[in-house]
């Protein structure tokens, strides 16, 4: 495999806003961090800020500990069964009459408590020095309600013990009981300007990778005019991660690993939609391996045309006007596909239904070895 990414290069990491989804920023990180790709600066809003203060910090063990063990109540002042009963519907167990007096004191205390966040980023940042001290920049996006205009904040110049406010400024998601931080009111970031990529740019920098986690307002991005000669990338999921006040372990734990191998994909250019796929060759090598490995397109024929209509099958022209068009179809592969296409598609359809694991990064050979390998264990051809 060859790295897409020039390591001589230094690169700025732009940070969605996104709350519980922010996961998935940490795992592409852990990616770039292996693979020894220089970050130079940060720009971040709302969850994007906290974890942009991770990475300034360059503190990633501390960064999966925080998202591998997140829960509701250490962002909000809320039973954690309370919130798992109500994402399950699950009324019974829930104590109406209590719940119902809180939704009130809710209302009129105009948002959740969020004091164990507080106590989060204060535990997180720990001595303000490592930010302020890093070799990399860190700007945070937030709004001032009371100055009625939307701020960059450069955490590295800030005066000591307000970076800590400054990252809280920038995740005072609406839900959330506004305070006021150093005589001010702020709100999210992420609600003025989700994806600060003109940030980085704005400052120069020339290479930037932008992390997506599709938060609150992704239909209403800023546009943004990328200069010649900048050069911008993206890692971004190609499945939902869960809603943005779901902070539980077990979708962040998810997420983490999807981040991971998101940007291994993108760092590699791994083929494949669903699975990791080194596949670098061209694609008539795709088409004659496709046609050399007959038992695998009869299990789709033989539901479409029976047993005795296999027998009679002869020539291509019954895989390339029949089969591969209907497949394209089920596969949902995107107009234009071509036959390279077509058989990763085979292969990550057939790897899907036989429930090989996905979380590997596969040569199109080791691929389908799993899946043959699956095969057998069944004992008989699995019907499709």
């Amino acid at each position: 495999m060859e790295l897409k990414l020039d390591l001589n290069r230094e690169y700025g990491l732009v940070l969605e806003g996104g709350g519980a989804k922010g996961a998935y920023q940490i795992g592409a990180w852990k990616a770039l961090r292996e693979e020894g790709v220089k970050i130079k600066g940060i720009a971040g809003a709302s969850v994007g800020s906290l974890n942009g203060a991770l990475i300034c910090m360059d503190d990633l063990d501390r960064a999966e500990e925080i998202w591998k063990n997140i829960d509701y109540s250490q962002v909000m002042s809320v039973s954690n069964e309370t919130m798992e009963a109500l994402k399950k519907k699950d009324f019974k167990s829930l104590n109406l009459q209590e719940l119902i007096a809180k939704g009130f004191q809710l209302v009129k205390d105009g948002g959740f408590d969020i004091t164990p966040l507080k106590d989060l980023i204060a535990n997180v940042v720990g001595d303000e020095a490592r930010i302020v001290d890093s070799d990399r920049e860190l700007y945070s996006v937030t709004y001032s309600v009371s100055d009625h205009k939307e701020l960059v904040v450069d955490l590295r110049k800030g005066e000591m013990g307000t970076v800590k406010d400054m990252l809280l400024a920038s995740a005072y998601f609406l839900a959330f009981k506004n305070e006021k931080l150093g005589g001010k009111r702020y709100m999210d970031g992420g609600g003025f300007n989700n994806v600060p990529l003109d940030v980085l740019i704005d400052h120069g920098y020339e290479d930037i990778i932008v992390i997506r986690i599709y938060g609150w307002g992704a239909d209403k991005e800023r546009v943004v005019k990328i200069p010649d000669g900048t050069k911008v990338y993206h890692i971004a999921p190609r499945q939902d991660l869960g809603g943005i006040l779901e902070f539980d372990k077990k979708q962040a734990r998810k997420n983490l690993t999807l981040g991971y191998y998101d940007a291994k994909r993108f760092l590699y250019d791994l083929a494949g939609r669903i699975y990791y796929i080194d596949a670098p060759k061209t694609e008539p090598y795709y088409f004659d391996k496709m046609m050399s490995e007959m038992e695998l397109l009869k299990l789709y024929m033989k539901d479409m045309i029976g047993e005795n209509g296999l027998e009679a099958l002869s020539g291509y022209r019954v895989f390339t006007e029949t089969l591969f068009p209907k497949l394209a179809l089920d596969f949902k592969l995107k107009e234009g596909w071509d036959y390279k296409d077509m058989y990763l598609g085979l292969l990550e359809d057939l790897a899907k239904r036989l429930k090989v694991k996905r979380f590997r990064i596969y040569t199109v050979e080791a691929l389908l070895f799993e899946i043959r390998k699956k095969i057998h264990s069944l004992g008989e051809e699995p019907s499709f």
